[in-house]
């Protein structure tokens, strides 16, 4: 059996003592990382609070935002490789965060009805939580950098192809076909990032004007649609 310093140790006092040095130093590593997780939050937080209409993703610095999240510039890298890194985690968060208010809003949808209504309005909802996330993917969409303008398309081809399978569902519930789903999902996709991006500076007055016309435009789409579909059927 071990001995500790002359005195006799059981086998279990042993155990139990390993286990707690286990269980300490779990704990230890435990906070460790919820205090990582924290801090690379707070870098992130500190990057979309510098983003404004005048200020794009580009002029940011490592400096700037490591100082706005109170760490030394060298402790960034111990969270990103570089401002790059974190800006593409962003648009990520960004994406999943819509598509899961768009799923939400499908339950609305379900329950209340009037799909475009409903879906218009959870998408402005989303602009007044995610303001900046959402400046960052409208202005790096068509950016210098490959890597942001790869993840944004791949983040509006998630959107566009859960738009599409909700249209073909629709339509087959309503039995009112559509031409393309997929077409008209694109269309659809396309002009709500348009109209958003107007709506993100616009007074309260001018977004709800803005609701109204995106509802309307919309709903112009999806007609303009079910009418091809019925044509096409005729002839």
């Amino acid at each position: 059996m071990p001995r500790n310093k002359g005195v006799l140790v059981t086998p279990g006092r042993h155990i139990a003592r390993m286990l707690r040095s286990f269980v300490i130093g779990a704990a230890t590593l435990s906070t460790r990382a919820e205090q990582k997780l924290v801090t690379r939050r707070t870098l992130m937080d500190a990057a979309l609070g510098q983003l404004s209409a005048d200020r794009g993703f580009g002029s940011l610095s490592l400096r700037e935002v490591a100082r706005g999240a109170g760490i030394a510039p060298t402790s960034f890298y111990r969270h990103f490789a570089d401002l790059d890194e974190l800006g593409l985690v962003l648009v990520d968060e960004g994406g999943v965060a819509l598509r899961q208010l768009m799923r939400q809003a499908r339950k609305r949808i379900a329950r209340d009805g009037s799909a475009i209504s409903t879906s218009v309005e959870t998408f402005m909802e989303y602009l007044g939580n995610n303001a900046n996330v959402f400046r960052l993917m409208l202005r790096e969409r068509t950016g210098g950098s490959k890597p942001f303008r790869t993840a944004i398309k791949a983040e509006i081809d998630h959107f566009v192809t859960e738009l599409a399978d909700d249209l073909r569902r629709f339509a087959e519930e309503q039995h009112k076909p559509l031409s393309d789903a997929r077409v008209v999902a694109e269309a659809m996709v396309t002009l709500v990032f348009n109209q958003g991006a107007d709506a993100l500076d616009a007074t309260p007055k001018e977004r709800d004007e803005l609701k109204a016309k995106l509802k309307t435009e919309l709903r112009m789409i999806l007609i303009g649609s079910q009418m091809m579909a019925k044509h096409a059927s005729i002839r």
